[in-house]
């Protein structure tokens, strides 16, 4: 039976034990297809109505049907979380990101600088306005959108990114007060 890392976090709060079983087989998948329990799902696995929503969140967001490839999903992740500076996400979702586009020199330059990334004039767009919204949402308007629209993006498609963007905000801010640490494994992957 595989067990979620009990110190994901800085908190005193360990995984239920047991599991509910279906929790249990999600954590199986993970550990069968990733080799590991990823520490944000361990550390939301103290309780499982929160670790529900989350992974509903997250699979709808990053892996349900969009406009925007996997890929572009995960490069949002990676520079949201760069001006968030969390250490986190940059580290597993750079992972991602080196794993989807087999490119190591993207993932570091989307966590260093995306300005500098070797990404399309469509791809920049989309992570100008996500950095928008992660450093003054309010300010967004509909000369921002119009802008993504130039660039070929549907409405549905700026919901996708604002929606991308929001979400790992939140988890960023959440991911750096509770000191949320990266899976070693993350740090040596598709390099």
């Amino acid at each position: 039976m595989t067990k979620p890392n009990p110190r994901a976090t800085a908190l005193n709060l360990p995984p239920l034990d047991p599991l509910p079983e279906a929790t249990q087989a999600y954590f199986d998948i993970c550990q069968e297809k990733l080799g590991m329990i990823p520490n944000v799902l361990a550390a939301y696995a103290f309780d499982v109505e929160k670790l529900n929503a989350f992974t509903a969140m997250y699979n709808e967001l990053m892996l349900g049907e969009s406009g925007l490839s996997k890929l572009e999903r995960e490069m949002i992740a990676v520079v949201v979380s760069a001006v968030n500076r969390c250490f986190y996400c940059l580290t597993a979702h750079g992972a991602a990101v080196r794993a989807l586009s087999g490119d190591p020199g993207l993932g570091e330059a989307l966590v260093m600088n995306y300005r500098v990334a070797d990404v399309t004039p469509k791809q920049r767009a989309m992570l100008d306005f996500a950095v928008a919204m992660t450093e003054a949402s309010a300010k967004i308007d509909e000369a921002d959108r119009q802008t993504l629209r130039d660039h070929g993006f549907s409405d549905r498609d700026i919901w996708d990114i604002a929606a991308t963007a929001s979400f790992f905000n939140m988890s960023n801010r959440m991911a750096s007060a509770v000191d949320m640490r990266p899976n070693p494994e993350y740090h040596g992957q598709n390099r």
